[in-house]
């Protein structure tokens, strides 16, 4: 069976349409290059709580969503909830910080 040029064309413009906006992103779903992005960003913020002395870094969870970084877990002092916060906020690619810290 033959298909005029103008069907297989319209077809494959059609798939490729799907295709793309499969990966758009919305206002709760990342797209491929963001999530890459925020995934760069959550590692940066923890290499920096990493080589931050004294701070019970392993106990801070990061996760980043569309530059907002949300830090969570548990801080044995308020000093140390807010220097996880001054440091997760001069990380670069950092648009937001959101704590969810509690004090032990």
């Amino acid at each position: 069976m033959k298909y005029p040029k103008q069907v297989l064309t319209t077809a494959f413009l059609s798939l490729v349409l799907l295709t793309v906006s499969g990966c758009a992103s919305g206002p709760k779903q990342e797209g491929t290059g963001e999530y890459v992005d925020d995934t760069i960003v959550s590692t940066r913020v923890r290499a920096q709580l990493l080589n931050e002395p004294g701070l019970s870094s392993n106990e801070i969870n990061v996760e980043t969503f569309k530059g907002t970084v949300q830090l969570s877990g548990f801080v044995k002092q308020q000093q140390d909830m807010t220097r996880a916060i001054a440091i997760a906020r001069t990380t670069p690619g950092v648009k937001s910080v959101k704590n969810d810290m509690r004090l032990k």
